[in-house]
């Protein structure tokens, strides 16, 4: 009985202790669709908006926005860019910072641990393109 009890209490403390040592998920990004509207003067263009809230350390995988050419606005925070092999830059409330087509943005994230950060992302793009964020695979 007690070395049932004992081996009990060993997987439990073992299970326990590699669920403590898996290092947490980060925190992701939150996107919420603004507005998309044809462009008028550019046949099969549209102009579309997300805006793109962090919580403190949140980060956004590396990613492409495919063909659409963008503009991202910092509303709030700070925010950490690098995009292709550009240096990282940190944008603040009111700064911005474009992005060619097929531009790799390797990193996306809120540049603060304490506190959220707020960007607009405007995108120029095919109005057949419904996907406009593509994740690199891992």
């Amino acid at each position: 009985m007690k070395t049932a009890s004992l081996a009990l209490a060993l997987l439990v403390f073992t299970a326990a202790g590699s669920a403590v040592a898996a290092p947490p998920e980060p925190q992701r990004e939150v996107i919420v669709p603004a507005f998309a509207h044809a462009i008028a003067n550019v046949p099969g263009k549209t102009l579309t908006a997300l805006v793109v809230s962090y919580a403190p350390g949140a980060k956004t995988p590396a990613h492409r926005h495919g063909q659409a050419f963008v503009v991202g606005y910092v509303l709030e925070g700070a925010i950490r860019s690098k995009l292709d092999n550009g240096q990282e830059v940190v944008y603040r409330a009111g700064e911005s910072w474009t992005e060619q087509p097929g531009a790799h943005h390797a990193v996306s994230d809120n540049a603060s641990a304490t506190e959220p950060a707020k960007l607009l992302a405007i995108f120029v793009a095919d109005s057949k393109e419904k996907n406009l964020v593509t994740l690199d695979k891992k």
